[in-house]
């Protein structure tokens, strides 16, 4: 299934994951920093984030995807925030968590229809508990010069995650061009397909969507389009993560 929810807010078909490293036992500060100032601010200023993760499997790991309308956006939306009064003020005490935030990949929309899906914002009062779910990230990392040729083995696999049940949340290819906002890093080593998932609950995690992984990854990495084995990313939304599980009726 793909998430086709229509956004008030608009398209952003240009996207960057970006995985940071918290210092040791300062991650769940560094979320409650980031959750408190950061999502409506760049709400304000025409961006999104779209969603906001604990990385399993590393325990510093905090990864969250941000959307831009377009290229240049990214540049005005960045200069405007990080030389803003709010970042200014926070910058310090949040840095002070950080390790690591130059793992980043620029990415656009493989199609239209399979932008970053921009789920609403967590209601307070009927989502007091927070964001439920899990959200995957697959990364393949593609021989140069043959995404074209490896997107259609890679799109056979995504069908049948969709038929497990997966909420398809987007589809990206690395976006090729000069960094335009230069004091932040982006990766260089591409290029790179990346499907972003969501899944209802654990049970729907280890039963359904794992093995499918497992029985897939073979022939995807027999195809020598790829590099190396695809990198799974397994993700629990932080509280107030748009990107998260909802039932029908909320969607």
């Amino acid at each position: 299934m793909t998430i086709t929810l229509g956004s008030p807010l608009g398209a952003f078909p240009v996207v960057e994951l970006r995985r940071y490293t918290t210092r040791a036992g300062e991650r769940e500060r560094f979320a409650s920093y980031f959750e408190t100032f950061f999502p409506e601010a760049f709400e304000q200023l025409g961006a999104i984030v779209a969603g906001s993760f604990f990385e399993r499997g590393d325990a510093r790991g905090f990864t969250w995807v941000r959307g831009f309308h377009d290229l240049d956006a990214r540049a005005v939306v960045c200069g405007a925030f990080y030389y803003g009064p709010l970042w200014k003020e926070h910058r310090q005490k949040v840095n002070d968590l950080l390790i690591d935030s130059d793992n980043v990949l620029l990415l656009r929309a493989l199609a239209p229809e399979r932008g970053v899906a921009v789920l609403p914002a967590v209601d307070p009062v009927s989502e007091s508990d927070g964001a439920h779910g899990t959200v995957v990230a697959q990364i393949f990392t593609v021989q140069p010069g043959a995404l074209e040729a490896f997107v259609p083995a890679a799109e056979a696999v995504f069908s049948r995650y969709r038929d497990a049940g997966a909420r398809e949340a987007g589809v990206f290819v690395t976006l090729d061009v000069p960094n335009n906002f230069p004091q932040h890093a982006i990766r260089s080593d591409g290029p790179h397909l990346v499907w972003l998932g969501i899944l209802e609950d654990e049970a729907a995690l280890e039963q359904s969507f794992l093995p499918l992984v497992e029985r897939a990854q073979p022939a995807l990495t027999a195809t020598n389009l790829v590099r190396h084995p695809p990198e799974l990313l397994i993700l629990d939304p932080t509280r107030r993560s748009r990107m998260r599980w909802l039932s029908q009726e909320k969607r």
